[in-house]
């Protein structure tokens, strides 16, 4: 490589990484981006969301096929799951999108490199080291004003168990070769109901173990509640309140040993187990040690700017203490890393103006403080709650389960949190964003007109539902 002094040098080319490149070029600033897997995308693009979202469409897809003569479709006989197409399908989405970031990265130009970066330590004269190790190791360096690590988390497992074809993480489970007949997940958070929903509607039979006292236990204690029910209804065995004990292979597959909440211990075999209890930040072997930079368990200490300890360092997405392991958010630390290397304004990134989203089935979308954590905080509440059940749009589209659940600072009629469990919720949610973004409150939002027959309709009867005006319920 030639001699240059780059203006950033971003570590990692996950969804954090590649969108400051790009931003970095629309500020004029000479941008390297520095990826270890060969391929941009990260494990969003690769092995979580745009993938798993694949694979859920295409159960959602399922789901309505094996009901087709409810919908008036007659004559297709009994549907056949056709595993090596679905697979096909969600493998061409994400080479699409690959190449789409490729072809983005030379519109922008942004030098890629593929290798493994490592901070060689401080700043020297107002330029920082990075080596970059190849694949076939050799070693070169590069100089750069800035330094932005983005190198994103893997999935972790229990006991230091190694995932095979039988233990799965969230990346082996992509690449199975067929739905299993039975599966135990461990853990409730977004990705474990996310692939008992997907796996579930391709008809295994799927246990859920999760250690704390409910499923997606982030979310408002309504949401958790109602997922619960829904996928019981759907036949999930849930089991919260567990403590894995022991997880073994068999002549067949695996077996999970757990203490229930009743302190009973439980036995249960399966042909698969799905392990889904949170990432790890990939910050080993970064060169951290040489410098000032802040560890938290792994994760690195930011301001609100990014910035680490180490002057000119910066950090982004899933790496980054305290903030949660989602692709946008590691965009959106990304642009203002970018923002305030180029001297140009920016927002931080504020906690309580982060959407979450879930895509089970139902879907999942909230934003803000859950009604527990308001009353934690000493606001005086009015809350609002619409089910899907009184709107004409759910109807047709046969989804009925869920509710919109707002929570209000009784005082103003602040919006301090929105709650969707049902369909489309994932969608749905950016209106509540937008809205507490521009200062929405109750007593303006009722009056809001939204049309019909919309499932955004359901927004309009939460909202008015805070001061009990609800229509239809």
């Amino acid at each position: 490589m030639p001699e240059l002094v780059f203006d950033v040098a971003i570590i990692g080319g996950g969804p954090a990484g590649y969108t400051a490149a790009i931003r970095g070029s629309q500020y004029k600033q000479k941008t390297v981006l520095i990826e270890s897997g060969g391929r941009l995308g990260g494990t969003c693009l690769h092995a979580g969301c745009i993938p798993t979202k694949a694979l859920l469409f295409n159960a959602e897809i399922w789901d309505h096929f094996k009901r087709a003569a409810d919908y008036g479709i007659a004559g297709i006989g009994t549907p056949q799951l056709d595993w090596a197409a679905v697979q096909k399908r969600k493998n061409a989405i994400v080479g699409k999108h690959t190449k789409g970031l490729e072809f983005l990265m030379r519109k922008n130009n942004v030098t890629v490199i593929d290798g493994w970066g490592r901070l060689t330590g401080p700043a020297k004269d107002g330029l920082h080291i990075v080596n970059v190790t190849g694949a076939g190791g050799e070693v070169q360096s590069l100089t750069s004003r800035n330094v932005i690590l983005a190198t994103g988390s893997e999935a972790r497992t229990l006991f230091d168990l190694q995932p095979d074809d039988r233990l799965l993480t969230s990346i082996e489970i992509l690449a199975i070769d067929r739905p299993p007949k039975s599966m135990i997940v461990i853990g409730a958070g977004a990705v474990g109901v996310e692939f008992s929903s997907i796996f579930r509607s391709f008809g295994t039979n799927v246990a859920i173990v999760e250690y704390l006292p409910r499923i997606v236990p982030s979310e408002d204690e309504d949401v958790s509640k109602e997922l619960t029910r829904v996928f019981r209804k759907r036949g999930i065995d849930v089991n919260a309140a567990c403590i894995v004990q022991k997880v073994e292979r068999t002549e067949g597959g695996v077996k999970v040993t757990w203490i229930d909440a009743s302190g009973k211990s439980v036995e249960k075999e399966a042909e698969k187990v799905l392990f889904a209890i949170g990432r790890a930040p990939r910050t080993v072997s970064l060169g951290i040690e040489s410098t000032k930079i802040g560890l938290d368990g792994g994760f690195v200490k930011v301001n609100e700017m990014q910035q680490t300890a180490e002057p000119g360092i910066y950090a982004i997405g899933d790496i980054v203490a305290g903030l949660p392991q989602l692709a946008h958010v590691g965009s959106m630390s990304g642009l203002v890393a970018m923002a305030k290397i180029a001297d140009r304004p920016f927002r931080p990134v504020l906690r309580d103006r982060i959407p979450s989203c879930t895509y089970t089935d139902p879907q999942i979308g909230s934003i803000g403080l859950t009604e527990a954590q308001a009353k934690e905080r000493g606001y005086e509440l009015k809350v609002g709650k619409f089910p899907f059940a009184g709107n004409s749009k759910a109807t047709i589209v046969d989804s009925h389960d869920g509710f919109v659940k707002v929570v209000s600072n009784a005082l103003n009629s602040e919006i301090l949190g929105v709650h969707i469990i049902g369909p489309h919720a994932t969608e749905l949610i950016a209106e509540a964003v937008a809205h507490m973004e521009l200062g929405g409150t109750i007593d303006k939002l009722i009056y809001t007109i939204h049309a019909h027959p919309t499932l955004s309709e359901a927004m309009l009867e939460a909202y008015a539902s805070v001061e009990a005006m609800s229509i239809n319920m």
